[in-house]
This record gives C-alpha cells, structure tokens and sequence, in this order.
C-alpha cells in the first residue's frame, strides 16, 4: 500500500494534516450534478482513501447537490478523530445544472445548515467562500459583507475555521482583516499558474494552498513533455503532475478527486514519487 505520509504534512487549521487528499467533488454525476452511477463504488472509494491515510477531504454541498455530503456522512459518519472536512459556499445549482451565485447573508447562513446537516456534524471543520467569477476566472470586488457573514457564524461556533476560494490577492487581504485565513483553494496546476507568486507569499504567512483542479479538471492536462517525463519515471502524466504539485511548495495540499478505487490509488502513489531538480526544470517548461 502506498505510504502518502512520504508527501509530508502541512497545518491546516490546529490539525496537520497529510498534503495528499482527497476531493469529492467527482463523486456526484456528470458535472458534479445529480447522483452518481454508481453509489456503493462512490462509498467505497471514501473508506479506501481514509483506510489509506487521508484525512484531508474536500467537499460542497452544492456538489450534487447535497448528494456528496450525504455520501460522506453514510460512508465515513462517525468520523475519524483526526479527519478534517473542508466545504464551500458561495453558489447553487439551478435545475439545468448550472453555477449560480448564493452570496447573500441568507444564502451563506443556509448553505452552512446544509452543511451541517448533510454532513452529520455540529461545526464545520473549514468553510472557504468561493468567489464567483466566469468560469475559472476571478471576480474583482470586495468580499467584505460575505465573510463578514461566515466570521459571525464562526463566533457562533457553527464553524471552526475559514478560507476563501476562486479569490484574489487583495480578495485575501480582505478576508485576513476581517478573520484568520486558513487556506486559500484556488485553481492552478503544472499548466495555469497564476498563483505563483501567491503561494510563495501566503507560505510565509503559514497559510495552506490548496490548488482546484490540480490536473486539469475537465480537460486534464496534456502535454508531449508531460508524457515523455512520466515514461522515464515509469509513472502516468497525472502522477508527475501531482508529484511537480508536492515538489512545489510545502504548503501546498492536494486534493485531486476521482470515483475510481483504481483511480484513487494511481492519485495517491504520487505521494511516493520523486522528481529530481532536472526533471522539475524540464516540467517548468510547460506552463506559465
């Protein structure tokens, strides 16, 4: 069994936790919407994960919607002690399963009883606000009044823990004045990496990067020197690309997601794998 204590640790919130986990995100239908094909496979794919070292799981009740949290509350409910949980709000989904905004103080004070409710528990581990912008861009503006509003629902002990997703640099800023800033989960890769400079600045801070889409999402990467790296390693372009991820930064924390034990397994292998400076250089070629 693949040792993913070999990717080392990171805090997250008063935990520390493995940087290889694990996002749920695909265990819902196509697009994150709707139940899944194959829901005894879905249940079985968590229990493998925290049977394998996981304790690092991200979710949203919007994945689904509702149909993940109650996945994980059936399949893993009574938690493991050490299991840390990390949702978002911010969003819905409309009947044609689109993406839609949910930022109001109503929307975010009912997405965390959701939260809680489908997922079994009486405080929320992490709540990161997801920025809404068109597609995988960023919206500018301020944040203030919307995690103003999951700051108080914090105090009311609804919620140990806060981050903010899908955000800008001064998004961040914003959120840290207003309460403590655990992580930041924001889309970046081998090939889109906007976010260079941010992981090195909130690493300083103590602060986790917890990339979205960490191969691609979906359109996973593709790439000739991908490719050809992984063949001299004996390994799948995805496990390079998760082991460049590792290689990156301490405070980087995975969480590439699947429905596949198979699958699941390949993922958390990368934890073992050893990328040399060369081949690092090599990779760096790719994206920008």
């Amino acid at each position: 069994m693949t040792d993913i204590t070999a990717a080392g640790t990171y805090a997250l919130g008063e935990r520390s936790v493995n940087r290889m986990g694990y996002g749920a995100m695909q265990l819902a239908g196509r697009g994150a919407f709707g139940p899944p094909k194959d829901r005894a496979e879905a249940i079985a794919v968590l229990r493998e994960a925290v049977a394998a070292g996981v304790n690092h799981i991200d979710t949203s009740d919007y994945y689904g919607p509702y149909v993940v949290n109650q996945i994980i509350r059936e399949a893993l409910h009574p938690y493991p002690r050490d299991l840390t949980i990390v949702t978002k709000v911010g969003a819905r989904r409309g009947d044609d399963a689109s993406w839609l905004p949910a930022q109001s103080r109503a929307d975010l004070t009912a997405a965390v009883h959701d939260n809680l409710r489908n997922l079994g528990l009486d405080v929320l581990d992490i709540v990161n606000f997801r920025v809404m912008g068109g597609g995988m861009g960023r919206a500018e503006g301020s944040i203030t009044e919307q995690f103003s509003t999951l700051a108080k629902l914090r105090e009311q002990g609804l919620i140990r823990h806060l981050g903010v997703s899908n955000a800008t640099s001064a998004q961040i800023a914003e959120a840290r004045a207003i309460a403590d800033v655990v992580c930041v989960q924001n889309f970046y890769n081998l090939a889109h990496r906007e976010d260079d400079a941010m992981i090195g600045e909130l690493a300083a801070q103590g602060i986790a990067y917890v990339p979205f889409f960490p191969l691609g999402g979906f359109s996973p990467l593709q790439s000739d020197t991908l490719s050809a790296e992984a063949n001299k390693l004996a390994a799948t372009p995805m496990q390079v690309a998760l082991a460049w991820l590792l290689k990156r930064a301490p405070n980087i924390l995975l969480i590439p997601g699947t429905s596949s034990r198979a699958h699941l397994r390949e993922n958390l292998a990368a934890a073992e794998l050893q990328l040399s400076d060369e081949v690092v250089a090599r990779l760096n070629t790719i994206g920008g």
